[in-house]
């Protein structure tokens, strides 16, 4: 592999893991709390940057070691365990990339004017069209990464005509006021959880990138990743700041694109039309692109096939989503589900980081793994908490 080629992939898989993260729900989920935090939300952020980056560590590294896919490494662990993994990521990528095929047709809404559905359906073909080509794999490096610094850019501008308080942000930040322990795991489950933290490691398997030789690079992908998801957050908590301060109440029904409207006017929430189709359709690859993955090692046919999946994946939520909209209750149901599988991932990762046959002579850091296992017990306790409610 070519030396730029090798340094676009490192990239590449980190951008695929940053903006499968940035969807319509990451949007929707930052102004909310924001309103409610106000500059306090900003610890949280901070708070979640350091737990976020521990369980994608703990995940990459062990994963990208081994030189397995994440279910493979479970199976390895623990026969069938690999399954169960698998099981749970894909009917939680397939629901939520019903979601993500929805943001992407909102954003051709709010831009021409044209019906939700016809602009989710012209989405997923141009998501389709990125599987099509032989080289797929270079297309999303490309393709992930052009839009998340679209995204930077366009909420960047947002956030100068805001004008939000940014030294108070900055002091609070560090120095909160409050503090929402759910909002922190939220924040987590939200940027690490599903399938989203394993989209980057698969695609640097995928191409080849493993094994402790590569130990340095991996450290490099995974924590760019989250730092790319920590710059657009902040950045979009930095707008909505300035747009609550002044007693502005956000609309419930859509509140990041009221904080763009408000701050910017009609170009604002053109500007969020942007953003959001960005957000959603760098979801649906993501989404498509990793669950996929989770089966493709099960049969061969999987594997050989794996395009034509991956296609048939987006055409069935594109599907679902036209005929009948987001199933609001299943969505609820799964995204309840997806709770556990942060916590189930990452303590397969754990046990594994343990196992001499499965990760050779490697000594995963001490440090890493006590984070690690405190963030699986306290996503652990709220996914229980949740489910328990949603019951």
């Amino acid at each position: 592999m070519k030396k730029a080629q090798y340094k676009g992939v490192i990239t590449g898989a980190a951008f695929l893991m940053a903006t499968s993260a940035i969807g319509p729900g990451f949007l929707t989920q930052t102004t909310v709390f924001t309103e409610q935090l106000l500059a306090s939300f900003g610890f949280v952020i901070l708070l979640s940057i350091f737990l976020d980056i521990a369980s994608q560590l703990n995940i990459w590294r062990v994963v990208a070691v081994s030189n397995k896919r994440a279910q493979d490494l479970a199976n390895d662990l623990l026969p069938g365990l690999g399954y169960i993994l698998a099981f749970l990521i894909v009917i939680g990528g397939l629901a939520f990339n019903i979601g993500n095929v929805a943001g992407a047709g909102l954003g051709f809404e709010v831009l021409f004017g044209i019906n939700v559905k016809i602009g989710a359906v012209i989405s997923a073909i141009i998501a389709i069209g990125i599987f099509l080509s032989k080289e797929a794999g270079k297309i999303i490096d490309n393709f992930t990464r052009f839009l998340g610094f679209v995204m930077i850019l366009l909420i960047l501008y947002v956030v100068f005509v805001a004008q939000p308080p940014v030294f108070d942000a900055m002091y609070y930040t560090i120095i909160p006021q409050k503090f929402d322990a759910l909002a922190t795991i939220t924040l987590v489950g939200g940027t690490v959880g599903g399938y989203i933290t394993f989209a980057g490691v698969h695609r640097l398997i995928d191409a080849g990138i493993s094994g402790q030789e590569s130990l340095s690079q991996i450290n490099k992908s995974a924590t760019t990743g989250i730092l790319v998801t920590a710059i657009v957050r902040y950045l979009l908590f930095l707008a909505s700041l300035g747009v609550v301060v002044t007693g502005f109440v956000m609309n419930k029904d859509n509140p990041a694109a009221s904080v763009f409207q408000q701050a910017a006017g009609n170009v604002g929430y053109k500007i969020f039309g942007v953003v959001i189709w960005c957000a959603a359709i760098s979801s649906v690859v993501g989404a498509a692109y990793t669950s996929v993955s989770f089966f493709r090692t099960f049969h061969p046919v999987f594997e050989k096939f794996h395009q034509q999946i991956i296609i048939g994946f987006i055409i069935f939520s594109t599907i679902v989503f036209a005929l009948v909209g987001k199933p609001v209750e299943i969505l609820v149901w799964v995204g309840t589900l997806n709770g556990f599988v942060l916590p189930i991932g990452l303590a397969i990762v754990l046990l594994a980081s343990r196992q001499k046959r499965l990760i050779g002579t490697y000594k995963h850091s001490v440090f890493l793994q006590i984070i690690g296992w405190l963030v699986v017990i306290a996503m652990l306790v709220l996914a229980i908490k949740a489910f328990v409610e949603v019951n």
